[in-house]
């Protein structure tokens, strides 16, 4: 069984499989194409990364991919701790700009699925934590794109209090959301 959960963004979910232990440890199924179905979340993916932090306040992000090759994501941590967010950059959308964070840890087994049309970054909480993610397409560099984990617009708490994280030289030089082109566009549903 897998528990489903809205976050403030409503198209962000918390996916949390069930765990099935023993004194072995214990057996989940991660992610299951028709009891998803089932539930409404249709994703094909078809591109599984895996990276590891060696230090704690790792912040990778804030990272996107343009149309035509926009992906989904579902996020998931295989050791350590992380916070993961998601923040909507759908212009026309009513929660443009505005971001969700939540605890992604081996221990609590939540896993963070990720439309396209969100951006996407985490900061680590733990050293050595492995974060493990399927996309609904394939990278393609001419379509990759970030923004500043720290751009005053979307005022995301990374939980710093303080400490300067660690980041590559694309995450430092990203540009502001302001600075980017209108890559998605909000659609109603109602």
């Amino acid at each position: 069984m897998m528990q489903i959960k809205e976050t403030r963004l409503p198209e962000v979910l918390i996916l949390t499989p069930a765990r099935h232990g023993d004194a072995r440890g214990f057996f989940s199924e991660s992610w299951n194409a028709q009891t998803l179905a089932a539930a409404g979340i249709h994703h094909h993916f078809v591109q599984d990364n895996h990276s590891l932090s060696k230090a704690s306040n790792t912040l990778r992000g804030l990272h996107f991919q343009t149309p035509p090759h926009a992906q989904t994501k579902l996020v998931r941590c295989g050791r350590g701790a992380l916070y993961d967010v998601a923040v909507d950059i759908r212009h026309g959308s009513p929660n443009f700009g505005k971001w969700v964070g939540v605890e992604l840890s081996f221990e609590n087994g939540h896993q963070l699925l990720i439309p396209a049309g969100f951006m996407h970054g985490f900061i680590t909480r733990a050293p050595m934590t492995e974060i493990i993610y399927k996309c609904t397409d394939t990278y393609a560099p001419e379509c990759d794109a970030a923004v500043r984990w720290d751009d005053p617009a979307l005022n995301i708490d990374w939980g710093l209090e303080g400490k300067t994280p660690i980041l590559s030289d694309k995450d430092a030089k990203a540009p502001l959301l302001s600075e980017h082109a209108a890559h998605f566009t909000w659609e109603s549903t109602a």
